[in-house]
């Protein structure tokens, strides 16, 4: 079979894998519920718009509809970086909804009319728009458990669950209330105060335990944060998330014994990524030793039970530069550059490596990346030559992982030309969906595009613009300071000067615009932004 038949062959089998995964995520995808909207501007039930979410997806969940929890969605706002009280636009949450690989949103809306809350609810498929449920129901504050228990239950599939049985998992209204209010409270003191309140409604409400830790840790405080859930009992549904945690804090008291204790424990019970990680970085700290294991031993562990999240890669780089292990170490970093091009750590801990194995050219181009990313690597350049790389940037992670929003395909050519062909199919493909403004069957194939050639200008640039398009501007900035360091274009640094002025960043908009229009005087996008950045 000739080279370019053998790539045929390989995009088929990508594409027709693709298209089967995308039939079983439609069948059995899950269900993400947005925070409602508080139709009314009612004082009395502004906390009742993340109360909706919760208690929505609990619902849900009891009932045998699988929906996502409130920390893997707070997580994706993290990634997308939209603030948690805001007021999303539908295109947003649709891309919330792909991040979390959700099959079906819920949005919705609530109003006072007397005593009664009114609650309005909508169901909609993604992939083609239908709304599945269209669900008003009311009821008193009192009841409110009973009131989103029907909403759920026209939403859901038919259950088998009984009502007493799906509202036996909630606490009392008022702690609740409190628990919500603890979430969305803006100082840490407002947070543990609603937070005590709800445990002294409800000691056994485990959640709160939870919430109350990460105040505490989100602080310092790592002695408290271990106090507030030690309670939680093994007999708890939340008892390994409780473990979890108290592991986290143990690791950061500096007590690594029993935090290795913990970690290995749940480990032993059922092994997660996560857990291999974070037993790798309490090794990283303590030492390992050939009976517990090295911390390089539990991450390549956790690389190879998740190939797709890039921590896993830098940890594995980063423990094998301080093990003097460079070509390792440059292995490793690269492969973590692989899936994320934008990891400024890596960029620079892999030029230290490269430099160290005598590299000088492509150390340079390293670090040049990693200053372009971020201005705080200008401080790293100050440290001794013997000591280039600071410690404690290895990379602890959460029990809570979303599912990844690039799958990267694990049949690919060997053979450098094929890596090639196959990415500039896929770089085809991108440019005409985007051109279609197809943005997110675009992202796919840029993602494939960056998989096999991580520092693709034109693929970089596109992704930019896809990014500004999308008003992501952050990302758009990570994803053209790639491409203009990968090949320096006039149509990049107007972008990027559009990105910067998007993030009030007028100055550096500035000088970005004038640089497009030194290298092209008829670059359009620099000379929007300068007359956007001029004062009037």
């Amino acid at each position: 079979m000739t080279r370019v038949a053998v790539t045929l062959v390989t995009l088929a089998f990508v594409f027709l894998s693709g298209a089967s995964s995308a039939q079983a995520q439609s069948s059995t995808g899950r269900i993400l519920v947005m925070p409602f909207d508080n139709a009314s501007h009612d004082g009395r039930i502004v906390w009742l718009g993340e109360a909706a979410a919760v208690l929505l997806a609990d619902d849900l969940n009891a009932m045998g509809a699988p929906a996502i929890t409130r920390d893997e969605r707070r997580e994706a706002f993290d990634k997308l970086q939209v603030p948690p009280a805001a007021s999303l636009s539908d295109a947003t949450v649709i891309r919330i909804g792909q991040l979390v690989r959700a099959s079906q949103v819920v949005r919705g809306s609530l109003s006072m009319d007397g005593d009664d809350v009114v609650i309005h609810a909508r169901a909609v498929v993604l992939d083609s728009a239908k709304v599945t449920a269209d669900v008003v129901e009311r009821g008193p504050l009192p009841d409110l458990f009973a009131t989103f228990e029907r909403v759920a239950r026209r939403i859901a599939p038919a259950s088998p669950r009984t009502a007493d049985e799906v509202e036996r998992t909630h606490p009392p209204v008022a702690a609740f209330e409190n628990y919500i209010k603890g979430l969305l409270a803006r100082t840490p003191a407002t947070a543990v105060n609603y937070l005590d309140m709800a445990l002294k409604a409800a000691p056994s409400f485990d959640r709160a335990r939870i919430a109350l830790w990460e105040v505490f840790d989100t602080q310092g405080e790592h002695a408290k944060a271990l106090t507030a859930v030690n309670p939680v009992p093994l007999s708890s549904p939340l008892a390994r998330r409780a473990r979890f945690r108290q592991a986290l804090s143990l690791m950061n008291l500096k007590r690594y014994d029993d935090a290795f204790t913990t970690f290995k424990a749940l480990n032993d019970q059922r092994s997660s990524p996560a857990l291999l990680n974070n037993l790798g970085v309490v090794q990283f700290r303590r030492g390992g030793t050939p009976s517990t294991g090295s911390a390089t031993y539990f991450f390549t562990k956790a690389a190879d039970a998740d190939a797709t999240e890039p921590d896993y890669f830098f940890n594995l780089g980063y423990a094998y530069w301080f093990e003097k292990d460079t070509q390792a170490a440059i292995y490793w970093l690269r492969e973590a550059l692989r899936r994320n091009p934008a990891d400024g750590d890596a960029h620079y801990v892999l030029g230290a490596a490269l430099a160290a194995a005598g590299h000088a050219a492509e150390s340079t181009r390293e670090k040049e990346l990693a200053r372009r990313l971020s201005s705080a690597y200008e401080e790293w350049d100050r440290r001794p030559a013997s000591d280039p790389i600071p410690k404690g940037l290895e990379r602890i992670k959460g029990d809570v992982e979303l599912p990844h929003d690039r799958q990267i395909e694990q049949t690919l050519a060997n053979n450098q030309s094929d890596q090639r062909e196959l990415a500039r199919f896929y770089l085809d493909r991108a440019r005409r969906l985007a051109a279609q403004e197809s943005d997110r069957e675009a992202l796919d194939e840029l993602n494939r595009v960056l998989f096999l050639s991580p520092y693709d200008a034109e693929a970089h640039r596109l992704l930019g613009r896809i990014h500004l398009r999308a008003g992501h501007a952050r990302e758009a900035i990570d994803a053209l300071n790639i491409s203009i360091w990968s090949e320096e274009t006039a149509e990049a640094h107007g972008l990027l000067a559009q990105a910067y002025a998007d993030t009030h960043d007028l100055d550096q908009a500035k000088r970005e615009a004038e640089k497009a229009l030194a290298l092209d005087p008829r670059q359009d996008d620099a000379r929007r932004v300068l007359d956007r950045v001029r004062p009037r």
